[in-house]
């Protein structure tokens, strides 16, 4: 099969072998777990649970009435220690459910029937289910899976891809998902078919990655043969290969439009974990509690993928991971292009965290910032055809007139721009700025 790719994109240093032989090790639950009540794109939940309430792993802690959002659960058995505001490693400070572990971890089982069947499940208790399991796209968007399982009645959808192109340097938790769940993996991938009613399937995944392929290649074989309808494209490695539009593009040549969604061009784009999460909801009677992440750097001591409670702190997972090598410079929730810095130990993942990044000075420093020399090489790297730099210089100027005609919210905030900068100039936070200005 030819390798596929999108024009442009960079090829910034991976490092992925720092982490990418590690299998995935479950790591014990921390003596105390701080949950937010915000997890995901949309409305906010509300807390289901009070002060001193008993609660067992599987617990519904966190809901909303609204459609746009997805249940919170407690990732620990023992007693509610407080809800209050707490550090968040995207919204700074937000609500959040304070649970002390017993260390007994006991489940609760879920209200939901195991599936026995998945040929013959209905679509509307495959999306009640993913709602009721709190599951969102674990690629870092955290958008409710059950939303995207229900795009707009005149949307015809009829093709649906799986994302495992983890473009973003450093992390390898889905392609180790990929390697040891195999199976478990392309069933999810069945099931969100299912819902979606489609029959054209693709798992999309960088030839960087060649054990995660020879694993999906032999499993796609194994279970359907030559008549499968899900199939295995790669892709050269580029970043960022793995943005819906992108891969959209690469797989199936087809361009979303400006201010537009993959359901506009018939397509539904869902990440590696997150069929893993639907596979476990389904067959496993499992809600979304806890996920793999990668811990890695030249930081850390021993970089690691491993398979972490929701509401675990930085800290507790550093110090399981072998602590810190040496003074450490950066310490960055999600990858180094993409990621948010953190500015304490304390941060909690999250279901939207892919990793945990530990950088020194020698990985991180770029230079002081120059002025714009005007090279284009921002415009050239840009996925979504913008032009950053004249973005940034509108966001400098607070002109929202300038601002509000070039398509700034179609920006995906991947970095190439900033990273191709010869002039250090900050353009993801300008044009993050830009953004808010218009709002």
């Amino acid at each position: 099969m030819p390798h596929k790719t999108f024009i442009g994109g960079i090829h910034p240093s991976y490092n992925k072998e720092l982490s990418s032989g590690k299998a995935i090790r479950p790591l014990d639950p921390p003596p105390q777990v701080t949950i937010p009540l915000l997890q995901h794109v949309g409305a906010p939940c509300s807390a289901t649970v009070k002060v001193s309430d008993r609660v067992k792993i599987g617990t519904l802690i966190g809901n909303s009435d609204k459609f746009i959002s997805a249940p919170i659960h407690s990732s620990v058995s023992g007693e509610v220690k407080a809800i209050k505001k707490a550090l968040h490693p995207v919204a700074g400070r937000y609500d959040a459910v304070i649970i002390d572990s017993d260390g007994k971890d006991e489940i609760e089982q879920p209200q939901w029937d195991r599936t026995a069947d998945i040929k013959v499940i209905n679509p509307d208790s495959i999306r009640a289910i993913v709602k009721q399991a709190g599951i969102v796209g674990l690629g870092g968007a955290a958008f409710p899976t059950h939303v995207k399982l229900t795009p707009p009645k005149d949307k015809k959808i009829d093709t649906f891809i799986l994302n495992g192109a983890e473009c973003e340097p450093y992390l390898t938790c889905d392609e180790r998902v990929l390697i040891e769940h195999t199976n478990e993996v392309l069933q999810g991938t069945s099931i969100l078919m299912r819902a979606l009613g489609v029959t054209k399937g693709f798992i999309a995944i960088e030839d960087n990655k060649p054990q995660a392929i020879k694993a999906v290649r032999k499993s796609i074989h194994s279970q359907h043969g030559d008549g499968s309808k899900i199939r295995l494209v790669v892709l050269h490695t580029k970043y960022p290969q793995g943005g819906e539009k992108q891969l959209i593009k690469a797989v199936l040549d087809r361009e979303v439009p400006f201010g537009g969604l993959p359901f506009d061009v018939g397509c539904i784009v869902d990440n590696v974990q997150t069929a893993y999460a639907v596979y476990q909801a389904l067959i496993d009677r499992k809600p979304l509690y806890e996920k793999v992440i990668t811990v890695t750097g030249d930081a850390v001591g021993q970089p690691s993928n491993l398979l972490v409670r929701i509401g675990t702190p930085i800290s507790y997972i550093i110090e399981r991971c072998g602590g810190l090598k040496g003074p450490v410079d950066k310490i960055i929730i999600g990858g180094p292009m993409m990621g948010i810095s953190q500015y304490s130990t304390d941060t909690p993942v999250i279901k939207g965290t892919s990793g945990i990044l530990l950088l020194t000075k020698k990985s991180t420093y770029k230079g002081s910032m120059e002025y714009c020399i005007r090279c284009g090489r921002c415009i050239k790297v840009c996925p979504m055809n913008l032009i950053p730099t004249a973005i940034a210089r509108a966001a400098e100027c607070d002109r929202t007139d300038i601002i509000s005609e070039c398509n700034v919210q179609d920006c995906m905030e991947c970095g190439s721009c900033a990273y191709s900068c010869p002039s250090n100039i900050p353009l993801v936070h300008l044009i993050k700025y830009a953004k808010r200005s218009l709002q």
